[in-house]
């Protein structure tokens, strides 16, 4: 197929690319390169790109496509909390425009990177995709919006698929430092303590991002009636974690790190479980193959070989670059680029 990859330049999109590229499909990457410069290891295969922001991408950008891959968003919860107007902006009106455009442009298949952030404060019950949303933060209910509206433009010739990410670990080209078992593990290693903010009850589902592609992939390639307008929750309905858990298998694997809570750390309200048979059930060959013992080994293992340090470390969290970005005035409060977006 041909496909375009918004965000190909991001945590899971630098690694997207790769597997999809290896699974045969012509790959064109969008992106407006926020986090170039933001290395760690060995570049994805190379890939035709656009640089682009996701708000200005017009119908004629999209035409000949045979599906647009959507995972270009601001990508967490304190990154949506900088500034909620320009998180709505990008990742739920940016998003629908996106998946309109695709439409007027007759690209069939339209596959949006969710999240399930969107069950939110949701305690110890196991969610299928039928359950309530109640996100709690700008991010989780921009993706709610983004769901709402693209499902409208599901027709005949236009076939939009939800894939709600469970919380993604592992290591990329364009690494994060802000998510809990990456940042678990590059504390540790760092410091040699893994840092707990909460008061480690909160669960979370958890899912490796070669597994995430593999799922995108999947979904790409599956029968269109067993796809179509469907939301699918992506991970193992084996892999939720209470986050105290991801921390005794951080302290196994990072050697002489001991585990300490935050002064005044309470229960965090996100706190969700997730069942991911759907999935299974609907794309019969599709398994996850990373548990996160595996993922934070992996992780440890690379820092290693990279002589990773906790200046470097802290250098891939999303808020700080952002937050450097502006400072220099390189990009104004849109998050638009004022000057050239060239590697720093």
């Amino acid at each position: 197929m041909k496909l375009l990859l918004t965000g190909h330049h991001g945590y899971i999109g630098s690694v997207m690319s790769d597997v999809l590229v290896q699974a045969g499909h012509d790959v064109t990457g969008l992106d407006t390169y926020l986090y170039e410069g933001c290395n760690f290891g060995n570049e994805p295969l190379p890939i035709a790109a656009i640089r682009k922001d996701i708000r200005d991408v017009e119908p004629s950008d999209l035409r000949g496509f045979d599906a647009v891959i959507h995972l270009a968003a601001l990508s967490n919860d304190p990154l949506g909390c900088l500034d909620e107007s320009c998180t709505y902006d990008i990742n739920h009106l940016g998003s629908v425009s996106l998946a309109r455009a695709a439409k007027m442009a007759g690209v069939p298949r339209f596959l949006f990177a969710s999240s399930c952030s969107l069950y939110g404060a949701a305690g110890d019950a196991m969610l299928d995709e039928t359950a309530a949303f109640n996100p709690i933060t700008a991010y989780g209910r921009s993706k709610v919006l983004v769901e709402q509206d693209v499902a409208r433009l599901a027709d005949d010739s236009f076939s939009p698929i939800f894939l709600r990410n469970a919380t993604a670990y592992g290591a990329s080209p364009r690494l994060r430092a802000d998510i809990v078992v990456n940042n678990f593990v590059g504390v540790a290693y760092t410091t040699g303590k893994v840092v707990i903010q909460s008061d480690g009850t909160p669960w979370r589902p958890l899912v490796h991002i070669r597994d995430i592609s593999r799922a995108f992939l999947a979904v790409l390639e599956a029968p269109r009636e067993a796809i179509h307008n469907q939301a699918f929750n992506v991970g193992s309905s084996d892999e939720n974690y209470q986050i105290r858990d991801v921390a005794a298998i951080v302290q196994e694997v990072v050697p002489g790190c001991t585990v300490t809570y935050l002064d005044g750390g309470g229960p965090d309200p996100r706190c969700y479980k997730v069942s991911c048979d759907k999935l299974h059930a609907r794309i019969p060959g599709f398994r996850t193959e990373w548990n996160v013992r595996r993922g934070a080994q992996e992780m440890y293992d690379g820092f290693v070989r990279h002589g990773l340090t906790r200046e470097a470390f802290d250098g891939f969290v999303r808020l700080k670059r952002i937050q450097e970005l502006m400072a220099g005035s390189r990009i104004d409060e849109a998050l638009r680029w004022r000057t050239s977006p060239v590697a720093v």
